[in-house]
This record gives C-alpha cells, sequence and structure tokens, in this order.
C-alpha cells in the first residue's frame, strides 16, 4: 500500500488549499455554511448525511464513510455571488436627516474550498481527514454611507481541519466520531460620530461633523468534535443521525485601534482632557461561540436509476450567539453586540437520476430560517430566511475518477432593518429594507486509488 506517501500529499494539499481558505468570505443562514460539496449542493444538500459516494459525508457524519469505496481524495471548489443593498433612512443623534448615501454593494463573490481524504483500515474500520469552512461571512460598505456608525466591515471566517474515525457493526449499523481543530479569524469596523459625542459640550462640533473609526480585530484556536450513526434497515434505505458541537472561542490577544478625526489633533486634546484612555489603541478580550448542530438525514434507493434523500438540521443559536461583549484593556466602556439570535431548522428533499453509466442528474429543494429577526437585524448581517432551488450533474468517465457540478439560486424576501439610536452608534438610527440576493455554483472532483 501507499498509505504514508498518500498522507503525505493529501496533507500538503490541506495547507495549500487552507492558505486559500483563509481569503474566502461568503454569505449563507447568517454565517453558517453548507458549501462544502458540489454534489451535495446539486441536491440542495439532500442527503448529507446518509447519501453514498460523497467524501463530503466525513464532515457531516463520520459513521457514512461505510459508503466510501476504498482510499480516495475529493477537492470541492464554490463561487458564492451574494449581494447586499440598503434603501432607506438614517437620523443622526439630534433627530435630523443623516448624511451619506447607500453604502453601495455590501456583498461579494467569494470562493469556498474544501478537500477530503479516505482510507479503509480493514474490513470494518475507516479514516478520514477533512479541511471545510463551516462559518463565514464579509460585508464592506462604502465610508461615508448613511449607515457608518453601525458597521463598515464585518468579517468572520472559520476553517476547521478535521479527523474522523468509524467503525461499521455489520453492514447495517455504523458509527463514527471526528475531532477538528478549527481557526477563527473576525474584524469589526464601524464609524465614530465624536460630534455628537462633544456636541452641545465643545464649541464647534455638532452630530457628523467629525468621523473618527474604530476597528476590532481577533483570532482564536479552538476544539470541537462530531459524532454520529448510520442505520441501513436494508440495502437500499440509510439513516444518518450526527451532531456538531458548539465551538468557544476565546479571544485573548484582540486588537482595538481607533482613528481620530482629522482635525489637527483637537478631538485628541479634547478626549486626554475629559476622558483619559478613551479612544486609545488597546488590546481587548471577548468571547464568541458558534452554535452546535443536529442532523437527520434518509436516503432511499427506489431502483437502480431514481434515488431520493431529505434532511433536517436544527442549529442551537439562542444559546451561543446571543450577545458577544468586547472588554478593552484600556478605560474604554466594553462594547456589548447584542445578536439575540434565535434557533433555526434547515429542511431540504434532493434526487439523483442516472441518465447512464457514466451521468447522474441531480435536483433539489430546501427551505433555510434565518436567525434574526426585525427586532435584532443589523447592518453586519443583514439576513433573511430562503428558499433554495438547486440542480446538478455528475459525470463517471471511469472507475476511478468522478467530476460533480451543482448550482443553487436562493429565493429571498427583503429583510427590514430597524437600528434604534444607541450609546454605541451615538444616538445614530437606521430605518429601512435590504434587497439581497444569492445564487451558489460549484464543481468538484474525486479520485480513488
Amino acid at each position: 500500500m501507499h498509505t504514508a506517501s498518500t498522507l503525505a500529499r493529501v496533507t500538503a494539499l490541506a495547507v495549500g488549499i487552507a492558505g486559500v481558505l483563509a481569503v474566502g468570505h461568503v454569505h449563507a443562514a447568517a454565517f453558517q455554511l453548507k458549501e462544502n460539496s458540489a454534489k451535495g449542493l446539486g441536491r440542495a444538500f439532500a442527503g448529507s448525511g446518509s447519501a453514498a459516494g460523497d467524501a463530503s459525508i466525513m464532515a457531516v457524519n463520520p459513521a457514512g464513510m461505510r459508503q466510501l469505496e476504498g482510499m480516495q481524495i475529493q477537492g470541492d471548489l464554490s463561487a458564492i455571488s451574494f449581494s447586499a443593498k440598503y434603501k432607506g433612512t438614517g437620523r443622526n443623534g439630534a433627530g435630523q436627516p443623516q448624511t451619506g448615501g447607500n453604502g453601495g454593494d455590501a456583498g461579494m463573490i467569494a470562493p469556498v474550498p474544501a478537500a477530503y481524504f479516505h482510507m479503509p483500515i480493514g474490513e470494518q474500520a475507516h479514516f478520514g481527514v477533512s479541511l471545510t469552512a463551516p462559518f463565514g461571512f464579509k460585508t464592506d460598505y462604502d465610508n461615508g454611507w448613511v449607515g457608518r456608525y453601525s458597521g463598515l466591515k464585518t468579517d468572520m471566517k472559520a476553517i476547521d481541519l478535521g479527523f474522523a474515525a468509524s467503525y461499521d457493526v455489520n453492514p447495517y449499523v455504523s458509527f463514527g466520531a471526528s475531532v477538528f481543530v478549527e481557526h477563527l479569524t473576525i474584524e469589526l469596523s464601524q464609524a465614530v460620530d465624536f460630534g455628537a459625542l462633544f456636541a452641545g459640550r465643545v464649541p464647534g462640533y455638532a452630530p457628523g461633523s467629525a468621523d473618527g473609526k474604530s476597528t476590532v480585530k481577533g483570532d482564536n484556536n479552538a476544539v470541537g468534535w462530531t459524532v454520529g450513526g448510520l442505520f441501513s434497515p436494508d440495502e437500499n434505505t440509510h439513516i444518518g443521525i450526527s451532531y456538531r458541537s458548539k465551538v468557544e472561542h476565546k479571544i485573548t490577544g484582540g486588537d482595538a485601534n481607533f482613528d481620530l478625526p482629522n482635525d489637527g489633533g483637537r478631538t485628541a486634546t479634547i478626549l486626554a482632557a475629559t476622558q483619559p484612555g478613551v479612544f486609545v489603541n488597546t488590546s481587548g478580550k471577548a468571547t464568541l461561540t458558534l452554535p452546535a448542530s443536529a442532523t437527520l438525514s434518509v436516503t432511499h434507493n427506489i431502483n437502480d436509476r431514481w434515488t431520493v434523500m431529505g434532511d433536517v438540521t436544527r442549529t442551537a443559536w439562542s444559546t451561543a450567539f446571543d450577545t458577544v461583549t468586547i472588554d478593552f484593556a484600556s478605560n474604554q466602556p466594553n462594547s456589548e453586540l447584542n445578536f439575540a439570535y434565535r434557533d433555526t431548522t434547515f429542511v431540504s428533499l434532493g434526487t439523483d437520476y442516472k441518465l447512464s453509466d457514466t451521468v447522474t442528474l441531480r435536483g433539489g429543494v430546501a427551505l433555510d430560517q434565518t436567525p434574526t429577526t426585525d427586532a435584532h437585524r443589523d447592518v453586519r448581517v443583514p439576513d433573511t430566511s430562503r428558499k433554495w432551488l438547486s440542480l446538478g450533474v455528475g459525470w463517471t468517465p471511469s472507475a476511478n475518477t468522478e467530476y460533480n457540478f451543482g448550482y443553487t439560486h436562493l429565493f429571498t424576501s427583503e429583510p427590514n432593518i430597524l437600528v434604534k439610536p444607541t450609546q454605541g452608534n451615538q444616538g445614530n438610527s437606521l430605518n429601512g429594507k435590504y434587497k439581497v440576493r444569492g445564487d451558489v455554483l460549484a464543481a468538484s472532483f474525486n479520485y480513488k486509488f
């Protein structure tokens, strides 16, 4: 066997793809991503934890490696096009109309790679390595837009390197588990209205007259786990049950930078005299918990040509991503981000149709619930529930080689946005809607040794 050399090549591939993942920023329900498989995308990720022949199953339900044939590697690349445009009004701390534009398109087109390696161990055990991006999000508004005091740039990404193992009790029952190391990076920026802070106390200052900027950055590595089982009542029906743990990231070495208005140092002088140690560059810490999720997945082969599958995933946002508090090392008051996310459900149905010995057609639909609500939705994550329509095709030119392509269009409503005046945004407010859209295109390559 060529196990050692193959594993070395896969490790090198993983390191290379990690570099690509580090620049990918995407959007899904809030910032949870399912885009880890072109084959799965083509059927709206129905059967993600129970369908045969897709190495990405090790990241969802490690027990599903029972349905992978021999040693194999797989690479997937998804391109997500996300658009978010604000339309509405804003008011400053004095209750007057806010200056600035609509911020432009805060979305973008982003690549999301994934990679997998599977190796059987004896007749009943399996080992897998995966590299995925389960969470990621970025919005980036034009400087000077009407909502600048609520957010300019939001950039968060999580990259998982996972190691999975499973054991087949018999041809009908398997259990598996994986441990993953998750690297999280986050950057948040917004404008600071020093004009509103000093208005009425310092001559020459009024809301919007002296803008600064705050930027907070941090990163952390943490460990999580996934467990699952695959149960097959008969050779044509497969039921997968899996659970992914929440991951708690304790960011202790974050950086907070404050850019003061370009006014010849006047604002800096006032701050030093009246509020020493405030709005100065400093370190900070925060705890950010990414949610746990549970998935029930079913796949049934109707005949030699037709296969149907379905998935239900429940994500526990409310116990993980409620409030995030940034604790600064300086005299700067803590910054509290109130997300108040609710738990969500993702439901999908899909099908495969074997057109010939080498070509398979796919399709799927899904309902994807957002954790945000009108009462707490903000400009950083202007999310909404959506409906999926997915199509895909697979081509197997040889026994060892397989290519897959998938496409999904997201049908969305226009989410409301109501930002109330608070101390954190210096009394500025917003009232409007977002026009959001999303499309995903993916391709994959699988090779069996």
